[in-house]
């Protein structure tokens, strides 16, 4: 099924959308039932059936069926936020006394509640390739985890190489896929297990909604969400389920955008005296571009460049003398955002990512490019001496 299709109609000219242009938004906490046999039986399969909002609902049933297969997955389960989505699934797969293994930078969040598990008796050790996985797995590792883009590195991970050496010793394996989007890279057709999304970022794209998602197969998404995702409740609600729609909508016309513009703003920073590295995967230049090249369709607009400075005042300058460029976490939305580690995420959490002090991140909206390029190349002249 094409893509363009699933993100505009998929599931929407069914007949409970009594042939609503959008489709219905189910703001009910409780369906009710005619008989207590019916109940029973929706209870038992309460991941599939409307019983209670913290369950599911029509609209983010819709929402859940159009993100499976945009993945090529069997099923997703929509969360009420990214970190709901990636701490339900990781805790869903590892008992006391496991280990997990993580490939490469990833969310900052990841690696805190990782550590957090720690006091559940779950381990973790971050390695940065994967030849390092071979001498850091353990005879109680269950899980590798890893993101492709890496976080804020923006490093390329060959998947299928990294799926198939760990089915070879039966791992798990769960990947974050929120930098491409489902549109420019499919990790289940590569042998990732689990696949996770914010659809804050760019599926929402508007920056209006807070959200994430798991996808893969019945038989990890069903235990999930009949314990870590009741139990939790981080349940998404059906408004930001249609937001979730909507955006989807509009994902391939704004993706393709993202993606002219995000090149053309790190073109003219690759070329920039006062950039020291300018890490987007679509850059020739970049070391995982061949492998990018071979496994993605396309590349979203966010990247990240290193200052030449190890001054964090210098790359403090740096942000406050942009002018269209807002500087705040997040992106996929409209508007270009700029943020830097070092002036707000800690040092050991930096140190264990790799990511050095003048390193800067970009979200390149959907603002005319040469707008954007003239504004960073008036900072970093006025900014670094």
């Amino acid at each position: 099924m094409d893509d363009e299709w699933i993100c505009g109609r998929l599931g929407e000219d069914e007949s409970w959308a009594l042939g609503a242009v959008n489709p219905p938004v189910f703001e009910n906490s409780v369906f009710t039932f005619a008989s207590a046999e019916e109940l029973g039986e929706a209870i038992r399969n309460e991941d599939e059936r409307y019983v209670y909002w913290r369950g599911t609902n029509p609209t983010v049933d819709l929402a859940q069926r159009k993100l499976a297969a945009l993945e090529r997955g069997e099923r997703a389960k929509c969360f009420g936020s990214g970190m709901g989505a990636i701490s339900a699934t990781i805790s869903s797969l590892v008992s006391a006394g496991d280990h997990v293994l993580v490939l490469g930078a990833v969310y900052g969040p990841t690696t805190q509640f990782l550590r957090y598990l720690e006091k559940f008796g779950v381990t973790h050790t971050h390695v940065g390739d994967l030849a390092e996985c071979d001498s850091a797995i353990r005879a109680s590792t269950r899980l590798l985890y890893f993101e492709s883009p890496s976080y804020m590195a923006y490093a390329v991970v060959d998947i299928a190489e990294v799926t198939g050496w760990a089915r070879e010793r039966g791992l798990v394996t769960v990947m974050d896929n929120t930098w491409s989007t489902p549109l420019f890279q499919k990790p289940l057709t590569m042998g990732v297990d689990l696949v996770v999304h914010s659809l804050s970022k760019y599926i929402g794209g508007h920056s209006d909604l807070v959200g994430g998602v798991v996808v893969g197969p019945s038989r990890l998404i069903r235990p999930l969400a009949l314990t870590e995702y009741q139990l939790y409740g981080a349940a998404m609600s059906p408004h930001d389920a249609a937001k979730v729609i909507k955006g989807l909508r509009t994902l391939p016309v704004r993706m393709a955008a993202h993606q002219e513009r995000g090149l053309a703003v790190a073109e003219f920073l690759a070329g920039h005296p006062a950039v020291r590295a300018v890490n987007h995967p679509g850059l020739p230049s970049h070391p995982g571009h061949a492998v990018a090249l071979r496994q993605m369709s396309g590349f979203s607009s966010l990247f990240s460049l290193v200052l030449d400075t190890e001054s964090r005042e210098e790359v403090g300058a740096f942000l406050d003398k942009l002018r269209h460029f807002r500087i705040g976490v997040s992106w996929g939305g409209f508007e270009s955002l700029v943020n830097a580690p070092a002036l707000s995420t800690e040092e050991s959490v930096r140190a264990t990512m790799g990511i050095p002090v003048g390193l800067v991140r970009l979200s390149v909206g959907l603002e005319p490019a040469d707008t954007l390029i003239k504004d960073l190349g008036a900072a970093l002249e006025g900014s670094l001496t």
